[in-house]
């Protein structure tokens, strides 16, 4: 099973997690760039459409986006979605998940992570206050849409062993100080043991995830900033 960095020419390594009524299909190497779908094969459409959206994350990092990235998709790793999934979150582990990770990767890991939330901060910084609402007219406006994901934070950093109060959407302050014990933990090097007490999310599972959520609200903006 290969799934390392997709570069010169090598299909990009990818997870599927397939739930009953959508799936997720997850670029391995590149920590949020995932995508839904009503099936495998839209999700993995999905997936590709979404590279160009992608490339200022790895830009944001100083990480090489190769070209092309996304011409040939590998799937290397499928497993069973749950009610999380077809809630709309990628909720499952990968076997890849609990393999060790290298003073370099994990390098790595933190720095995309990193680039997602300085991406989600840009977009929502020039973002409308009001948001196009959906075809039901549901949807969040910008300031509660920060304060959610602000919150989802807290609450996934508790999943890496960390305690922190949610910050409120206008605290930037405590926004930034919370993302920093993240990137402190998961910059680490992981031997597959839990980083602390009650840590129950390895750093490649936590580094999608928070990054996949970050991203997903990101884009979700600014495409609700445009006129329908």
């Amino acid at each position: 099973m290969a799934s390392s960095q997709a570069a010169g020419g090598q299909p990009l390594a990818v997870l599927l997690e397939v739930g009953g009524k959508r799936v997720f299909a997850a670029a391995l190497d590149w920590p949020g760039w995932c995508r839904s779908g009503k099936t495998a094969e839209l999700a993995l459409e999905a997936l590709a459409d979404y590279a160009p959206r992608y490339a200022p994350v790895a830009e944001q990092a100083g990480i090489a986006f190769p070209s092309g990235l996304a011409d040939r998709l590998d799937v290397v790793e499928q497993v069973p979605g749950s009610a999380t999934t077809d809630f709309g979150a990628p909720g499952e582990l990968a076997p890849s998940d609990h393999r060790p990770v290298p003073r370099s990767e994990a390098a790595r890991l933190a720095a995309l992570l990193s680039a997602a939330w300085a991406v989600f901060d840009q977009v929502a910084a020039v973002s409308p206050e009001e948001l196009r609402k959906g075809p039901r007219g549901g949807g969040r406006d910008r300031t509660k849409m920060v304060g959610h994901v602000f919150e989802a934070e807290a609450g996934y950093a508790r999943y890496l062993g960390i305690k922190h109060k949610p910050p409120q959407a206008d605290d930037l302050a405590a926004a930034a100080e919370l993302r920093a014990a993240i990137v402190e933990v998961l910059g680490r090097p992981w031997d597959g043991t839990p980083y602390r007490e009650r840590a129950s999310w390895p750093p490649r599972y936590a580094a999608r995830r928070l990054a996949w959520h970050a991203l997903d609200h990101a884009w979700e903006m600014e495409d609700r900033a445009t006129p329908g």
